[in-house]
């Protein structure tokens, strides 16, 4: 398998981890020091994320993407999509469209997200 085939394989993973709400699957695929950069431009960390996630305030009924460009930097990678959620965040339904930008690195033979930085797109 390809790093590109390797990186599809982890953000769709991603997405299904995302939407089934598993707190487990989605840290296997971040590192420890990872954040998200929301499209408000607010830092969140990796602790404050799963904070979120395990209790429920925030859910995801559906997570799509498309428009997939990866960009493989020998142990680090760029992978960019467009991203397309459905959820509840504080009992308040949501649904985006954005621009999301993940950076990987390989440690150990495994990728893993550092970052995601998310970029609201305009709706159509």
């Amino acid at each position: 398998m390809t790093a590109e085939e390797e990186l599809l394989k982890l953000e769709n993973e991603f997405a299904e981890a995302i939407v089934s709400n598993n707190p487990e699957d989605i840290g296997r695929l971040l590192r420890d020091d990872w954040v998200i950069i929301g499209a408000d431009g607010e830092i969140i960390d990796r602790a404050r994320f799963f904070e979120v996630i395990k209790s429920g305030a925030l859910t995801h009924d559906a997570m799509e993407s498309d428009d997939f460009r990866i960009r493989v930097y020998g142990e680090s990678a760029v992978v960019t999509a467009i991203t397309r959620t459905k959820g509840k965040f504080m009992e308040q339904e949501f649904s985006t469209q954005e621009r999301a930008t993940d950076v990987f690195v390989k440690r150990d033979g495994r990728w893993q997200c550092v970052l995601t930085h998310l970029t609201k797109l305009p709706e159509k």
